[in-house]
């Protein structure tokens, strides 16, 4: 899959609209997570993403040291249910990543993941730091890649 990545500015009102409805899809409907996902973090942020014919099916924000936190970082990490067995997470997290050190120019990453997503960050050379934390009411763990 090709993803796509654009800033904020960049991206048409129908993308922005199906980015949002996945995330909401999964992140609140889904997980049954009552949260702020308009945080106003999407401004500055990439915005990489995949597309099946119209639909968004994979999605990250990605951000440069000290927008987010201290390192570069991803966020919003997520797939349509629909499309979780395709290997798209993997394929994502390599374009995120990628999409860090050609525009930012930098290796080093910080991920605030869920506590259930460890194995799978650890296959991207993701370290957990600290120790567990609620956020949203989901368990997560500091993750830094360098």
């Amino acid at each position: 899959m090709n993803f796509i990545t654009k800033t904020f500015s960049e991206l048409t009102i129908s993308e922005l609209y199906k980015i949002l409805q996945l995330r909401s899809e999964v992140f609140v409907v889904e997980q049954d997570c009552v949260y702020q996902d308009l945080d106003f973090k999407d401004q500055k942020a990439l915005h990489i993403f995949g597309k099946k014919k119209e639909a968004i099916i994979a999605y990250t924000r990605v951000f440069k040291s000290g927008d987010y936190f201290e390192k570069a970082s991803i966020g919003r990490v997520v797939i349509s249910n629909s499309e979780r067995k395709s290997g798209l997470g993997h394929d994502i997290m390599k374009a995120s990543i990628a999409s860090i050190k050609i525009h930012f120019n930098e290796a080093e990453i910080t991920i605030s993941a869920q506590k259930y997503l460890k194995k799978f960050y650890e296959t991207h050379n993701f370290i957990q730091i600290g120790v567990e934390y609620l956020e949203d009411g989901i368990p997560h763990i500091r993750m830094d890649r360098n």
